[in-house]
């Protein structure tokens, strides 16, 4: 079984990574702070100002493991990674069936009856847990019409139409979001989906988080030595990690949106820990971006039965075992890509 190795994130500015025999050194103010051997890492993360230097990044590459960089905000900005790892004949059979307007949508109907699943799984969880505290009718008319979408419109061989269904089940679904937060906090109200930049604290987090989790997925597809920016669901463009896009999506509700809820619902996070810019964008200070990464960090390390393999497994080994089965559906292994569905 493969360990998934932590994730290591940089936020302090002027912070400055080097190479110390097997350890990556971190350095603040020329001091160094703490030094970390490489086989416990899985990925770096640099927020900001933070340098690395040459030594490191070939370092990191020859070990797998990826560095990447973002804005102090959470925009991603590049990626430091080593020669694509896994079989060429892989990656060659990824592109056939991504050029296969039939099969891509074969594939994106897996990805979206897990994602549309995991919506619904959050939607009745809460209707479970806090019925008292949301309308439970707009909450179960939702939940009853993903059923639907699930049930009745996820087979078709059109691309263009699922993803006309998946654009009106997110619309669906982010409709009743704001009836899962429970705080009396005016300042935590969700009105919709909003994004570079968000303009409320609930999408700050929700944009955050979901940049996070394209980092492990991304790095998962690759480790397994499929292209992470060759998808199914997701068109491809210059510089966009499409697949990781397509993996993203069976992830999202089940870990980001559950997490966001979490970190409001239980008053982890201030109202005073955003700020809003002459932009109207809306940013997280560093006290709370430490608070977010933490808790993503720890949810990770929650255990579960993965639903097909019928293994226990960290949450964070999800992303890997994901990646294997669509290698092995690409390598014609299976006869079927198996979404992760929560349960």
């Amino acid at each position: 079984m493969k360990k998934y190795l932590n994730t290591l994130f940089i936020t302090t500015q002027g912070t400055y990574l080097s190479k110390e025999g097997e350890t990556v050194a971190v350095k603040i103010e020329q001091k160094t702070k703490m030094r970390i051997p490489i086989h416990t890492i899985g990925g770096i993360v640099c927020f900001g100002v933070v340098t690395c230097s040459p030594f490191l990044m070939g370092f990191c590459a020859e070990n797998d493991v990826s560095i990447s960089f973002l804005t102090k905000n959470g925009r991603f900005l590049a990626m430091v990674k080593g020669p694509a790892s896994g079989n060429v004949l892989l990656r060659r059979n990824q592109f056939r069936m991504a050029d296969c307007m039939k099969t891509s949508a074969f594939v994106a109907g897996f990805i979206l009856t897990g994602k549309l699943a995991n919506c619904r799984a959050v939607l009745e969880r809460s209707l479970r847990d806090h019925k008292d505290k949301l309308n439970q009718e707009a909450v179960q008319k939702v939940s009853k019409r993903l059923s639907i979408y699930i049930q009745k419109e996820l087979n078709h061989e059109n691309l263009d139409s699922l993803r006309g269904v998946e654009g009106d089940a997110a619309h669906q679904y982010f409709s009743v979001f704001n009836e899962l937060i429970f705080t009396l906090s005016k300042n935590f109200v969700f009105a919709g989906r909003n994004r570079r930049p968000p303009v409320d604290r609930v999408n700050c987090l929700l944009s955050f988080i979901y940049t996070l989790l394209m980092h492990d997925v991304r790095s998962a597809l690759e480790a397994v030595g499929l292209d992470s920016a060759v998808g199914f669901l997701h068109k491809d463009r210059p510089g966009r990690p499409s697949l990781a896009l397509d993996m993203m999506e069976e992830f999202r509700p089940f870990l980001a949106d559950r997490l966001v809820l979490s970190l409001i619902n239980r008053n982890q996070i201030r109202d005073e820990g955003f700020s809003i810019k002459e932009t109207g964008a809306v940013v997280m200070d560093d006290e709370t971006r430490k608070i977010v990464l933490t808790a993503y960090q720890k949810r990770k390390q929650d255990i579960l039965t993965h639903p097909f393999l019928n293994e226990k497994m960290e949450v964070g080994n999800l992303f890997f075992y994901q990646a294997l089965l669509l290698a092995r559906y690409i390598r014609g292994d299976i006869d079927g890509y198996p979404p992760f569905i929560w349960k």
